[in-house]
């Protein structure tokens, strides 16, 4: 009988669940220990774990958030107008953006940044079209300065990249585990949601994303990925179909 050979005997490689998708990174996610800023050590672990998705062939678009930086008109002991503090936000992603840009570059992995406010100087404008072919060319995209709008949220802008450039599934980073009907940082007893549809996740205003995010979402059957950013290894494992964080999607 004959003997197969170690290469025969290695189990087949998983494909990955998802063609393309739109990861919403927050700008806690990129301030490490410090609290706050631009930690390099975390964008470049950031970037590592992204090089392995891409290895896999999955096409990424990344949402970037701005919160490690300025959060907008919620920034506490300031009285800003509500537009101008959102627009500052939104100049905040743009510096976030450029850092995990220059992160990924580095690593190996060729990379776009679109801007929904003009700089043509620093990054492309946003074009639906252009963002499309960049992806099916194997370039990483990274979305900045939100909708382009005051009074819409990176979560909400997520949503809506995600139906134009028709990504298959939104991953939402977060710092704990999915979903949950309370704060599991402060709750000890918390409900962790395995699946949970759209009208749920609206009907006990569960902190998931924004309810306009959660809306279009459900419109158009977008499902959303909530898992643990500070997990090694489990974008991977959620671009490959594994059992990690929560599901939303329809009922």
């Amino acid at each position: 009988m004959a003997r197969q050979s170690p290469a025969a005997r290695k189990p087949p490689k998983k494909r990955p669940a998802y063609h393309r998708i739109l990861l919403k990174l927050s700008g806690e996610s990129m301030q490490g220990p410090q609290g706050f800023g631009i930690d390099g050590q975390t964008v470049y672990a950031i970037a590592q774990e992204l090089r392995e998705v891409h290895k896999l062939g999955v096409q990424i678009a990344i949402m970037v958030g701005g919160g490690n930086i300025f959060r907008g008109a919620r920034q506490k002991g300031f009285e800003i107008d509500r537009a101008t503090g959102d627009y500052m936000g939104m100049l905040a992603t743009v510096l976030n953006a450029l850092a995990l840009q220059d992160a990924l570059e580095k690593s190996g992995v060729n990379t776009r940044v679109q801007s929904a406010i003009e700089m043509h100087q620093v990054c492309e404008p946003f074009i639906r079209r252009r963002a499309t072919r960049h992806l099916e060319k194997g370039r990483v995209v990274i979305f900045a300065a939100g909708t382009g709008n005051p009074y819409f949220s990176t979560d909400t802008a997520a949503a809506l990249r995600a139906m134009e450039i028709k990504a298959d599934v939104i991953l939402k980073a977060t710092r704990v585990d999915g979903i949950y009907d309370a704060d599991p940082e402060q709750v000890s007893g918390a409900k962790f949601f395995a699946e949970i549809s759209y009208r749920e996740v609206l009907h006990q205003n569960l902190k998931v994303m924004d309810a306009t995010a959660i809306s279009l979402c459900m419109d158009n059957g977008m499902p959303i990925k909530i898992f643990n950013m500070h997990k090694p290894g489990n974008i991977r494992r959620v671009v490959l179909g594994e059992r990690v964080g929560s599901t939303v999607m329809p009922a």
